[in-house]
């Protein structure tokens, strides 16, 4: 059994006990989330919403506030001198899928 979900933009396939790194939510460790459900399958049929499935969700809770490793963002224009380096660090949160309910 799996969900497709979406947050922050992104779509996510989610089972049961499944960690996923999405966008940074608001809440702390241990903070119960709901996601909306935008296809379903049990392995015999499959569910697909228009764009989400009524009466379903996939529950979770967050594991996890932090920001991924450092990306070096470097901007270079040759022959006249000009570097630039930056580092960017996005934050996400970590979330435990604990169940999907249809």
């Amino acid at each position: 059994m799996y969900a497709v979900v979406n947050s922050g933009g992104k779509q996510y396939r989610t089972q049961p006990g499944d960690t996923l790194r999405v966008e940074k939510l608001p809440g702390e460790v241990g903070t119960p989330v709901t996601f909306d459900v935008l296809m379903y399958s049990d392995g015999e049929t499959v569910r697909i919403g228009q764009p989400l499935l009524e009466n379903a969700a996939v529950h979770g809770h967050i594991v996890e506030q932090a920001k991924s490793p450092k990306v070096l963002v470097f901007k270079f224009k040759r022959r006249k001198g000009y570097r630039r380096r930056m580092g960017h660090r996005q934050p996400f949160s970590a979330v435990k899928i604990d169940r999907i309910e249809i």
